[in-house]
């Protein structure tokens, strides 16, 4: 199970610190409010489904010992609103979001071989969380002493 806490800086600004010990910062454009001194929470959403789709193609095709040379992710982040969101298993929210991720296999890798790991990316395991109901709890935390 990952952990991560994240402290409130000044404006906007996130310190996020994993049980790791790799520390991460978060804000927003200034446009937001924000100081645009680090990505947006969206843009670290996206970064994770992209790093966990890179990593996954390049560890299956290396077991594979295919000629995997290269991925790169373009990932974008909107909202389908009115119609569309009828369509939806849970329409009351009024919109989908909508995730676009475009891969790129870099390498000469036969059609089969490129068409498997594209079946791949969809089994990545952010992407399979993303895609399944996600519970969020919530629960008070004593602050420290100081």
């Amino acid at each position: 199970m990952a952990q991560v806490v994240v402290r409130s800086g000044s404006k906007l600004q996130q310190e996020m610190v994993t049980e790791d010990g790799h520390t991460m910062r978060a804000d927003e454009p200034v446009q937001a409010g924000g100081d645009n001194s680090g990505p947006g929470p969206y843009d670290l959403l996206l970064g994770a489904l992209g790093a966990c789709t890179s990593m996954t193609l390049r560890l299956y095709a290396e077991r594979k010992g295919w000629p995997l040379e290269g991925v790169e992710v373009h990932l974008s982040h909107s909202r389908i609103y009115g119609e569309d969101a009828v369509k939806c298993d849970q329409p009351a929210a009024g919109y989908i979001t909508k995730i676009t991720r475009g891969i790129e296999l870099r390498g000469p890798l036969d059609a089969t071989q490129r068409a498997r790991l594209m079946e791949i990316a969809r089994k990545c395991p952010v992407h399979k969380t993303l895609e399944s109901v996600i519970h969020v709890e919530d629960s008070e935390q004593a602050a420290a002493p100081a």
